[in-house]
């Protein structure tokens, strides 16, 4: 394992189940357990299940000018957001390139927690924090178990928690399970219905035991952090920096992205200006260099992890994650690729190491397009 500096108080469960706990945004990450990956996937899509994603960083924005900072910092305009609501929303740099994406949860009128990957998130905050009258504080302590799929709503509510049908998409409560203090929010990263867990680290194991008991009869059970590759692939859920430019350089310039390339233009409020990279932002519209697209294959060999993208014997672009859904019966994946070959029905083929795969291009997500599950009602 690389060396991490951040610890989950769930590091024993993960490695009784098989895990060497990988290197993950500085925290050991559960990437592989010693059963099936296949059977976790499933559950999630039908029933539900859980995994630890701790290594999330929980960044709280505190003071008269919080609302200063979020604005300034990211693509949301941050007094919209309610107190007990949150919003997706991504980060730019100077030059209008990505550089993080996030979850804004309004927990305060002069209050926010700003949930953030393996990118700049945490800089950026305390970069727009200079001069303002604001506490940027860094959480570690806080643990979240994300609880996914169709299953998970009826699970919370058997066990307890006031209310939980009615939270809508987007949504949290300040509340307790097993008579533990806990803030649901009705977010995830998989494309199902799901809740993620944030809990004190004291209570972490306790938590994750309690899901372990009760969720087993309801074939609820835990799984791994990578599972979410597979659900993601068919979902459209982009991971930093797994698609991004800082995996895949380009040849001739530095690494980074625009929201326009990545089809992430959607989480810039409507007509927000004065948020960091928002003058090159607007500048870049209609000047993608590639597009990210999904593709999908024949056959059930999915591509594999930086596979390359060819059409008519050339390499146009490269697949950063593929996936085959027994379940679904698609053999999809996200790619990056040439914005004239980004249409629907357009022929290339996958080169992966041990043979060609054809493919065509395909509008994404390949999952549930119409988002219905995630954000089902009642």
């Amino acid at each position: 394992m690389t060396q991490s500096w951040r610890f989950s108080a769930l590091a024993d469960r993960h490695r009784a189940m098989g895990s060497n706990l990988e290197d993950w945004s500085g925290m050991g990450t559960a990437w592989s357990y010693d059963k099936d990956q296949k059977e976790e996937y499933l559950a999630i899509r039908t029933k539900a299940g859980f995994m630890d994603v701790s290594g999330l960083k929980k960044v709280h924005v505190v003071g008269p000018h919080a609302f200063h900072v979020i604005d300034r910092a990211t693509t949301r305009n941050a007094d919209k957001i309610k107190p007990g609501r949150s919003s997706y929303a991504t980060m730019l740099n100077d030059e209008g390139k990505f550089i993080d994406d996030c979850v804004i949860y309004r927990t305060g009128p002069n209050a926010y927690m700003v949930v953030h990957g393996a990118g700049q998130g945490h800089e950026q905050l305390t970069m727009a924090a200079m001069g303002r009258d604001v506490d940027i504080r860094f959480d570690d302590n806080l643990h979240d178990i994300s609880l996914q799929g169709p299953m998970a709503v009826d699970f919370l509510e058997k066990q307890g928690v006031p209310g939980i049908r009615d939270l809508a998409y987007f949504s949290h409560v300040q509340t307790m399970l097993w008579d533990k203090p806990v803030m649901i929010s009705r977010t995830g990263y998989t494309g199902e219905r799901g809740y993620e867990i944030f809990c004190r680290a004291q209570d972490a194991v306790a938590i994750w035991d309690g899901l372990v008991e009760h969720g087993a009869p309801m074939g609820i059970i835990p799984t791994r952090f990578t599972t979410l590759d597979w659900l993601r692939a068919e979902s459209y859920l982009l991971f930093y920096p797994y698609d991004n430019s800082d995996q895949y350089p380009f040849e001739d310039e530095k690494a980074g992205d625009t929201l326009w390339e990545l089809g992430l233009d959607f989480t810039v409020s409507k007509g927000k200006t004065g948020f960091r990279g928002a003058e090159e932002h607007y500048r870049l519209k209609g000047k993608e260099r590639f597009k990210i697209y999904g593709v999908k294959l024949e056959g059930t060999t999915p591509a594999e992890e930086g596979a390359a993208l060819m059409k008519d014997g050339n390499q146009v672009g490269v697949v950063t994650i593929g996936m085959y859904s027994s379940l679904n019966k698609h053999n999809v994946g996200i790619a990056r690729m040439p914005v004239d070959c980004a249409v629907d029905g357009t022929a290339m083929v996958v080169k992966n190491a041990d043979g060609e795969i054809p493919c065509v291009a395909h509008s994404m997500p390949f999952y549930d397009p119409d988002k219905k599950r995630r954000t089902a009602k009642g």
